[in-house]
């Protein structure tokens, strides 16, 4: 209808304004309409009809609950009775009722504010470091716009128990993939660098541990942006050079890299043509340098007689291979086509299977697609949330407990007005002020433990407010503990009949009491749980750094020889004459780390279709001896020439071999044969989550390039200095880089140190946590029955009697405590520890160790406050009643 105004807003009205007002506000709306209408037009009428509409719907015209008089008042006491009288609950004046009355309560109760402060600051803060962690954790690899679409191409290999997955292929799957089937957009090929390290320009000379070589598609499949250079073409030939901006600027200051040489080993040098930006440190894909990988092919094939060459050779798996996909692509159904394609050019890998991991699951999740690090995300995160439920316990708790003592305070503001619903508001926003304060204290903590911390866990978590997702984890975290803590204590305090409050006549309820003692034994369950988790990885650490090895890496320190393993025996003629040297021996790899794998083996016996891989190693005639290894049957080798057609296997290739009497059985290691001429025991030459592999030994003498140095232990230094002096006469240029072979195994497990360490912290602080609520309990406790204190120790009672009285209760809880968690913190350990082949078993006596430390800390905890009302004076104590 014409000149009618919106029936939407008047709607609006009708439900949002108090009948008292209704009809004045929506009469001058009307009037102003038409006005409005006459003047301006219609159109223009009804848009400011809307924004005076909305101009009313404030507190303070809001609908309020009707309150009637009571049927049998006198008429004249509510004679001027306003039936709208009732305060609106979001009336500026009340909220500044409500934040004074708050702060009141927090400063005249300082001691039990204190106490949940600290809790919830403690809470607050460990909970946002740790979240920030698992966030970063997440974030891996997830920040390329195609990660959704790119997948690592890995393989199932070998047969039996030497069946295994590799996460390296062959060089031309991805190529040859990428023109047969239509499922793949694109692939890129990814190989370590050992060739090209030492890197020089003017007078700085540095040895480069992070190069690899890489398809140009690497720019243009993920998120690594070039700041300077073509990205359609960031290798214009072999000789170029795409370096990260840090390295750029390591090199050549503030100059313009394009177009400037770097010198390399080898006699080659290469131009920078590109520079792109750092990869992110939540990228599983790291480098400083990168070199075109037609570069390697070219090295690797130019020589080569036998026909092989990049689009051919089918036998080394040697490149991380990741394919972009075309979207909904089947694949299960592209793996089969791509071992179609692999069994076409190289017929005898039957044992071979292709399968694809997302790029997103990398980082947590093992090749197999099985929980890997996700496992200790999870750890963790379980770990945020239950600090912070236990910092929101002793809110709850304290709270609660405390209700009794303001139940008048309650029920008097009932009898002058107040709605049950204000007074549920006005406990809520005391909860918030508290929680205010201690986030703003918990943020500041954040800020002074964050370099610490990022040291503590080999990250580079900032502060950033300009990033969304940090507010989102502290908003998460303190609006989500607000909530858990506040609405239970506030529908309590709420809910006291006044009538009854103010005659003292309002008790604890025994649902409320039950309650609390629920919060204190989940609060205990949880410090018990912590402290045998605490007590299971250290024993698992220390198994680890204990158990024997198989042979003796004690003052050993070990390097790559470069140019000084031409002149070996010249060099161990003058080191051993040195102080402080022991012995010296050589091999082809480091025997803590074997990386080398092969499957390319015959023996006598073997099945057809059978795969065993190995991990080889060339060592000499002094290695067995130098390491105090121990032979199970045969002998070692002599260091004659005829060892060069001698093999030497651990128990483990015998026993996968089945081979029985192995000694004089033939063997073939690539296209070497020979015999078996010992077995050597078993030995750990990775980590203890794996089981000892199949290893062979062999005997080439130009295959040795790492020497091993064993040291008097009180001479170490002086022998390291005369290596040091060696290595400069041979390799000018580049630094001497070794390493102690204890140190290299310690390196192993740098994680799990590093999670054992962070348990720990985080244990003792949720411990100290529920410490400081038993401990506010305790006071209250002690508090409310101070009469009932003084009239036994009137009555004769001792010391140790009253304490024994105000101490058994919370015995009681942390017995019941014990009982929970005990079979919790077994069935999660257990599981923890199923990630290692070798591995304690976890005894009966780390539970009752856990327990009896719970109940000793809650017994501390307790004694002071209960041994302080049992020495109390019982004529103050009954006077103070």
């Amino acid at each position: 209808m014409p000149n009618t105004p919106p029936q939407l807003a008047d709607k609006l009205l009708h439900f949002f304004l108090s009948d008292d007002r209704r009809e004045e506000v929506l009469g001058d709306l009307h009037e102003e309409y038409r006005w409005q209408v006459n003047r301006v037009g219609e159109r223009r009428a009804r848009c400011r009809y809307w924004i005076d509409a909305l101009g009313f719907l404030k507190p303070w015209a809001a609908k309020r609950k009707v309150v009637e008089p009571p049927a049998t008042a006198s008429p004249t006491r509510y004679q001027r009775f306003d039936p709208y009288s009732t305060t609106s609950y979001f009336n500026p004046a009340m909220f500044r009722n409500y934040f004074r009355t708050a702060w009141r309560n927090l400063v005249k109760n300082r001691f039990y504010s204190l106490i949940n402060m600290t809790g919830l600051t403690a809470g607050l803060a460990v909970g946002i470091l740790i979240l920030l962690w698992v966030q970063d954790e997440l974030s891996f690899d997830r920040f390329h716009q195609k990660a959704d679409a790119i997948y690592r191409l890995e393989n199932w290999a070998g047969t039996g128990d030497s069946r295994q997955i590799w996460t390296s292929t062959v060089a031309p799957i991805a190529v040859l993939g990428r023109k047969e089937l239509p499922e793949i957009k694109d692939g890129v090929r990814i190989s370590y660098n050992g060739t090209y390290t030492l890197f020089k320009y003017q007078d700085k000379t540095v040895n480069e541990t992070g190069t690899h070589f890489a398809d140009p598609s690497l720019f243009s499949v993920f998120d690594f942006p070039l700041i300077q250079g073509n990205s359609a073409n960031p290798f214009p030939d072999n000789q170029s050079i795409v370096l990260t901006e840090s390295t750029a600027k390591r090199y050549f200051g503030h100059e313009n890299p394009i177009g400037k040489t770097l010198a390399s080993n080898n006699n080659s040098s290469f131009r920078v043509s590109g520079v792109v930006r750092d990869f992110p440190k939540n990228s599983s894909i790291q480098a400083d340098m990168i070199l075109p990988i037609s570069l390697l092919f070219d090295e690797m094939y130019r020589t080569r007689t036998d026909g092989k060459n990049k689009d051919n050779d089918f036998s080394q798996f040697d490149y991380e291979t990741y394919l972009l996909l075309q979207p909904g692509t089947d694949l299960g159904k592209l793996t089969d086509k791509l071992r179609t394609i692999h069994l076409r050019n190289k017929p005898d890998d039957t044992d071979l299977t292709y399968l694809l991991q997302p790029l997103a699951d990398m980082h947590l999740y093992r090749a197999d697609g099985s929980p890997g690090g996700i496992e200790t995300v999870r750890m963790f995160s379980v770990i945020a949330l239950l600090i912070l439920v236990i910092a929101c316990i002793n809110y709850v708790n304290l709270s609660t407990a405390r209700s009794l003592l303001r139940s008048k305070e309650v029920s008097m503001r009932k009898i002058v007005g107040a709605a049950k619903g204000q007074l549920f508001l006005q406990f809520v926003i005391e909860t918030a002020l508290l929680f205010s304060l201690a986030a703003v204290v918990a943020l500041g903590l954040i800020y002074l433990l964050l370099p610490a911390y990022n040291q503590l866990t080999e990250k580079e978590l900032t502060l950033d407010v300009t990033n969304y997702r940090i507010w989102q984890v502290m908003a998460l975290t303190i609006v989500g503990t607000l909530i858990a803590s506040s609405i239970y204590p506030a529908l309590l305090l709420s809910s006291f009949e006044p009538l009854k409050a103010l005659k003292g006549r309002v008790s604890a309820r025994f649902s409320e009491a039950t309650f609390r003692k629920v919060l204190v034994v989940a609060q205990f369950a949880v410090t018990v749980i912590l402290i045998a988790s605490t007590l299971i990885i250290r024993n698992q650490l220390s198994f680890i750094r204990s158990k024997e090895l198989g042979y003796d890496k004690t003052h050993v320190f070990a390097f790559f020889m470069r140019d000084m393993g031409e002149h070996y025996d010249a060099v161990k003629a003058e080191l051993v004459q040195q102080p402080g040297v022991a012995s010296i021996t050589r091999s082809s790899a480091n025997i803590v780390r074997l990386n080398s794998q092969t499957g390319d083996n015959e023996w006598d016996g073997k099945e057809q279709g059978e795969t065993m891989f190995m991990r080889p190693m060339a060592i000499d005639n002094d290695f067995i001896p130098f390491f105090k290894m121990k032979l199970a049957e045969g002998a070692n080798f002599t260091g004659a020439v005829a060892d060069s057609t001698h093999f030497i296997l651990n128990e483990t290739a015998v026993k996968t071999a089945r081979l029985k009497n192995p000694i004089g059985k033939k063997f073939r290691l690539w296209k070497h044969k020979g015999t078996i001429i010992g077995v050597v025991k078993d030995f750990h030459f990775a980590s203890m989550r794996q089981k000892i592999e199949p290893a062979i030994f062999y005997y080439e003498p130009t295959n040795l390039n790492a020497m091993y140095i064993k040291t008097t232990g009180e001479d170490a230094e002086s022998a390291v200095a005369s290596a040091q002096k060696a290595w400069k006469q041979y390799n000018p240029d580049y630094p001497f880089d070794y390493a102690f072979l204890d140190d290299v195994f310690n390196r192993l497990y740098l994680s799990e140190q590093k999670t054992g360490m962070l348990f720990n912290i985080f244990a003792g602080i949720a411990i100290l946590i529920s410490c400081l609520g038993l401990f506010g309990l305790a006071t209250y406790t002690a508090q409310v029955r101070t009469r009932e204190i003084g009239v036994r120790k009137v009555l004769g009672a001792s010391v140790s009697g009253i304490i024994q009285l105000l101490a058994k209760d919370f015995v009681k809880l942390v017995f019941i405590a014990i009982l929970l968690a005990t079979p919790i913190a077994w069935y999660t350990m257990s599981l923890w520890l199923q990630d290692f082949a070798y591995r304690i078993n976890v005894q009966w006596w780390v539970f009752a160790i856990a327990g009896i430390l719970a109940l000793a800390i809650a017994l501390l905890t307790v004694s002071f406050q209960s041994i302080k009302a049992a020495l109390m004076n019982p004529v103050k104590s009954l006077r103070s009643e």
